[in-house]
């Protein structure tokens, strides 16, 4: 009994010391300092399952490199500076600030004349794509956070292996964790098709690169032939089909916008294959279709600058008449709840639309701890009630258009390697507007005195679930 016992305290001991040490690492990293006590909150409170977790999803590898710089460099230099040349765009005044950040924090100029049409359903969006795909006659390159072993995956799929058989170079990136249900052989078929396939930030177990599970890549990416692009909120799914009450935007781009998704993507594959390709085929000339103006933007663990977080409260304190935001997962900033506060009180329409419920139900609870605040600074907030809003949209001021893979949520904001179009253009701005106001029909507004009625059992659980927020 003795020796059990000593062993046990060995063991406690040997706890102890990896809890401490834990709480000592998550300390001197200097990440957010809300981030920061939710890990501790976490270690303190359930330390057993907060070691697990943050062994799993916790650790930061911002100072790792992903993409060989010099590879990057030459990826920016050639699909940007000697292709497209933003020098002569004309761009709003009041908008000018927003294009310098993003060029100086994600070396992303203003690509110039692309035809763009705004999806609004996932029968449109497969229906177009599959019609593109169809007459892709170099390459397809494909990157989906989810793209499912259903109906609409297996079409997809199809595609991509008959036109990989046809002498068509076909590159396929996915995020395995997100598929962690779809069986190996869907990927081996590919494969034997001559479809390449990669996956970025690969997480294999056991847990000996666990520390990769919560940078996740959340992007939606395709181009055809250099000169066609999709992106968007739409991943490959039956949802996006077969369910009348799934709402999301996506964009089909044709021209230099091509070029942008070209560029990260390329990018992206080098980071999950480490293997370099000949890169001026893959930016052909293509013609100015439009007056469109728009910049591509991609954010993620290894960007020195949280981009999209930094673009998103330039946008929301810039706004002058309004700001119309739709998201499915609402969690956001210090910075991002201050500048929405801002615009309120200063008198902008700054207005919020998410669903009634989400698809994740923890998540709601702390979503619903930051109404009060924002309600009171003037903010309309609409809940859908019978549609999930899955877009990640914000049209302002008649003019700014942004659609893309960010949910406004901490981990879209600050973790999950993500992609967003930044839109110059009035008619597009109507569009989105258009759409936005459609989309009321099925909404019910909050009101702030309504609101405040709610027992103060659920304000204390939406409280507690805001403390996780930062790490949800």
């Amino acid at each position: 009994m003795q020796h059990i016992s000593t062993l046990q305290s060995v063991l406690y001991g040997v706890y102890l010391l990896l809890v401490i040490g834990t709480i000592l690492i998550v300390l001197t990293e200097n990440r957010n300092p809300i981030k920061t006590i939710a890990w501790l909150m976490v270690l303190i409170f359930v330390p057993f399952v907060g070691l697990v977790c943050y062994y799993l999803f916790g650790q930061d590898v911002r100072k790792q490199r992903l993409v060989n710089r010099k590879y990057y460099n030459k990826i920016k230099n050639l699909s940007f500076n000697e292709i497209v040349s933003d020098e002569n765009v004309e761009i709003r005044p009041e908008y000018t600030n927003l294009v310098a950040l993003l060029k100086s924090n994600n070396h992303s100029p203003v690509l110039q004349g692309s035809r763009v049409e705004v999806i609004a359903t996932g029968e449109r969006m497969f229906e177009a794509l599959l019609n593109d795909m169809e007459n892709a006659k170099d390459h397809i390159h494909i990157e989906f956070f989810i793209f499912n072993n259903d109906d609409t995956g297996k079409t997809v799929k199809a595609m991509l292996m008959k036109k990989a058989s046809e002498g068509v170079k076909v590159r396929f990136i996915y995020d395995n964790v997100a598929n962690w249900k779809v069986p190996r052989r869907f990927y081996y078929e590919m494969t034997k098709a001559g479809v390449e396939i990669a996956s970025l930030m690969e997480t294999r177990f056991p847990l000996l690169q666990s520390s990769k599970i919560n940078y996740r890549n959340h992007r939606k990416v395709v181009v055809i032939d250099g000169n066609i692009g999709y992106m968007g909120g739409m991943n490959v799914a039956d949802n996006y089909i077969l369910n009348p009450n799934w709402r999301d935007r996506h964009l089909r781009i044709e021209g230099m916008g091509a070029h942008g998704l070209q560029a990260n993507f390329l990018i992206d594959w080098n980071a999950a294959r480490k293997t370099k390709i000949d890169l001026k085929k893959y930016f052909p000339p293509t013609q100015i279709y439009t007056r469109n103006l728009m910049q591509i933007v991609t954010s993620g663990p290894f960007t020195e600058y949280s981009n999209l977080l930094q673009a998103t409260v330039s946008i929301v304190l810039n706004a002058r008449k309004y700001i119309y935001l739709q998201t499915p997962y609402f969690l956001p900033t210090d910075s991002l709840f201050e500048a929405l506060q801002i615009a309120c009180l200063s008198g902008v329409d700054v207005r919020l639309m998410v669903s009634r419920r989400s698809d994740s139900a923890y998540v709601d609870p702390a979503s619903h701890s930051y109404y009060a605040d924002l309600l009171k600074a003037g903010m309309r907030i609409y809940e859908n009630q019978n549609k999930f809003i899955h877009s990640k949209t914000m049209v302002a001021d008649d003019y700014l258009s942004v659609i893309g893979s960010c949910n406004l949520d901490f981990r879209s904001l600050e973790t999950n390697f993500e992609i967003n179009c930044y839109m110059y253009d009035e008619e597009i701005a109507a569009e989105n507007k258009k759409i936005f106001f459609q989309d009321l029909k099925n909404c019910k507004e909050v009101h702030y005195n309504k609101w405040m009625k709610r027992s103060r059992w659920w304000k204390l659980i939406e409280s507690i679930m805001r403390l996780f927020a930062p790490i949800m």
